[in-house]
């Protein structure tokens, strides 16, 4: 893990579908074969064997496949617009998305297509999406490379010490535990990567999370925001800073070979 400091000048989610029917045509067949003498609807419906329910169920909801980055590139045109083609966005206000894991993406496009995370552009953009998209977007974009940022020397020590180790003294625990040392973050754990994130973004969210906004009601949506009440404007300004500045060897730009 390496870091940038303000002293190097690196460069720095839509389809739509039909919706599913609740209920298959075969299903509509075997309610056309009921005797008519059968008893009212309701009693009939709990009547059912249960052989019928398979015919239901695949209708009903069809787990997506693993994500692929080539049908998600298409896909994610749209995205484009404001966190570039590559998911470098060169609008801070913007986050980046290249190399954030798949997982991560489908959780928070999935949370705004249902109102749970609120921001209006992304609700639009998320509402069209199946399940399968938001796994071939993500996919795409964990397939690219975030480019390094650059980071405010002055507040390098105290960003660095709050994500490596936090502040015992306020409750406040090191970003790194989540988020690993180098901030490629933790997939499995949907621990998003934060490594060479704009600190504009980063500031903002924090901000929105101390101020009281959630993304969710679930309890992994519960973490940061009551992590973030812990901290003061200058906390935030300085894990913002250092946030950008922070990347792995892997995301330095490849050198340019010798003619």
């Amino acid at each position: 893990m390496s870091f940038r400091s303000a002293g190097f000048r690196p460069a720095v989610l839509g389809s739509a579908i039909a919706l599913v029917f609740a209920l298959s045509a075969s299903v509509v067949t075997a309610q056309d074969a009921q005797p008519k003498t059968a008893a009212p609807a309701a009693a009939a419906t709990a009547a059912t064997p249960a052989s019928a329910a398979p015919l239901v169920a695949p209708a009903v909801a069809e787990a997506a496949k693993p994500g692929d980055a080539a049908a998600g590139q298409a896909k994610a045109a749209a995205c484009g617009a404001c966190h570039g083609m590559d998911g470098n966005s060169s609008d801070a206000q913007y986050p980046k998305l290249a190399g954030q894991s798949e997982r991560y993406i489908v959780r928070q496009l999935t949370d705004f297509k249902a109102g749970k995370r609120q921001n209006p552009i992304m609700l639009g953009m998320a509402t069209p999406l199946s399940p399968q998209d938001m796994h071939d977007v993500g996919a795409y974009f964990a397939s690219k490379t975030p480019l390094p940022g650059v980071a405010d020397q002055a507040l390098v020590e105290k960003g660095e010490t709050l994500f490596r180790q936090g502040d015992s003294t306020r409750g406040i625990p090191a970003c790194m535990a989540c988020h690993s040392i180098d901030g490629r973050g933790n997939p499995g754990a949907m621990y998003p990567q934060l490594t060479s994130q704009h600190a504009q973004y980063v500031q903002a969210t924090l901000k929105a999370w101390h101020d009281g906004t959630t993304w969710g009601d679930d309890a992994q949506s519960q973490i940061m925001p009551a992590i973030a009440k812990k901290l003061d404007a200058d906390d935030i300004s300085a894990l913002s800073s250092y946030i950008e500045g922070l990347h792995s060897a892997d995301t330095q730009p490849a050198a340019t070979p010798s003619p």
